[in-house]
């Protein structure tokens, strides 16, 4: 009996390895296909040409600010391990965050940043982790909907001449639901007895529940702070962004390469992930909206590439070879 049970748990666990594998490649291909697109539209000398006449000074100093993106990072999810996980230890912290890099690229939505987080904490349930990850996720994307929003508004006001009264309403709309979220973010109670209601009365989640209740020691002083660093983030992110364009591009504002940014990391935010670390929908977007500003698409596509590469291809690597380490250990 018993072999017949670890025959079929065998089973089992290869397909779901060749179901992971696949979905892999397949997004693998979603992004050679897209990258290989725009590389055919936007023209190769042209892109190559951009990176021999870019200031390297501004590159390296992108690069740098990596430093200061990804040090945010970890200080966001510090502060959720010490309020969510009850973890203090920043060893455990920071490999934990790493983990996470080097497993959410290769994954659909990049959910296997969940479970790479989740590897320095064999003493946590999963579900807590998962909840933690969920938290410290939360924020930047209701930052990044209140002000790629706005941009965005900005952007069809301007380049495609809509109408004041239509702009007006999108305004009044996001305004509207920026102080719902801000009411939540202040009041714990009110959002956290929402949400555990909810799942005490469902019952496909009802035996989650004990966990959530975790949310309900997170005060207003972490909400605050996780929101100022959330901000922090992704103002680096898009400050990141304008200087590599600045590196790539002979002219143009600098303000609006930052509102450039501000629209390329919305965009990111609401496409679904069908592909290897978003790579071609950054470019994509990258290119798009530089475009409509005066920029040329390699200008455009060269930025972009090379955001992916020092914010998603580099800390990913080092999360990898950092979990090789821990695997030969």
């Amino acid at each position: 009996m018993d072999s017949i049970i670890n025959s079929v748990k065998n089973i089992y666990d290869n397909q779901r390895f060749k179901k992971s594998t696949f979905l892999v490649i397949v997004k693998l291909l979603i992004a050679i296909g897209l990258i290989s697109y725009m590389v055919y539209h936007v023209n190769l000398k042209e892109i190559a040409t951009a990176f021999e006449r870019a200031d390297y000074r501004f590159i390296i100093l992108a690069i740098l600010l990596t430093l200061v993106n990804i040090s945010l990072q970890y200080f966001k999810w510090e502060l959720t391990c010490n309020a969510i996980l009850k973890e203090s230890n920043r060893k455990k912290i920071f490999y934990s965050l790493f983990y996470g890099f080097a497993a959410g690229p290769f994954t659909p939505a990049r959910i296997g940043e969940y479970f790479g987080r989740a590897l320095e904490f064999k003493d946590k349930p999963m579900i807590q982790v998962t909840v933690a990850t969920l938290v410290d996720k939360f924020f930047l994307l209701i930052t990044i909907a209140f002000f790629g929003s706005i941009g965005s508004i900005l952007f069809l006001k301007n380049y495609y001449h809509v109408n004041s009264y239509i702009i007006f309403s999108l305004f009044v709309l996001i305004f509207v639901l920026s102080y719902f979220l801000i009411m939540l973010i202040i009041n714990p109670k009110l959002w956290h007895n929402f949400l555990t209601n909810r799942m005490r009365n469902s019952k496909r989640f009802h035996k989650f529940y004990s966990e959530v209740l975790l949310l309900k020691e997170l005060d207003g002083k972490f909400l605050t702070k996780i929101s100022l660093i959330s901000f922090l983030f992704y103002s680096c992110f898009v400050i990141q962004f304008a200087v590599l364009v600045v590196g790539f591009s002979q002219h143009g504002s600098f303000v609006n390469f930052i509102w450039a940014g501000n629209m390329v990391m919305f965009a990111k935010a609401i496409i679904p992930q069908i592909s290897f670390g978003d790579l071609g929908v950054r470019e994509g977007a990258s290119i798009f909206f530089l475009t409509k500003m005066g920029q040329t698409s390699s200008v455009g596509f060269d930025s972009g590439i090379s955001l992916f590469g020092i914010n998603v291809l580099l800390p990913a690597l080092i999360g990898l070879i950092l979990l090789i380490k821990k695997n030969n250990a």
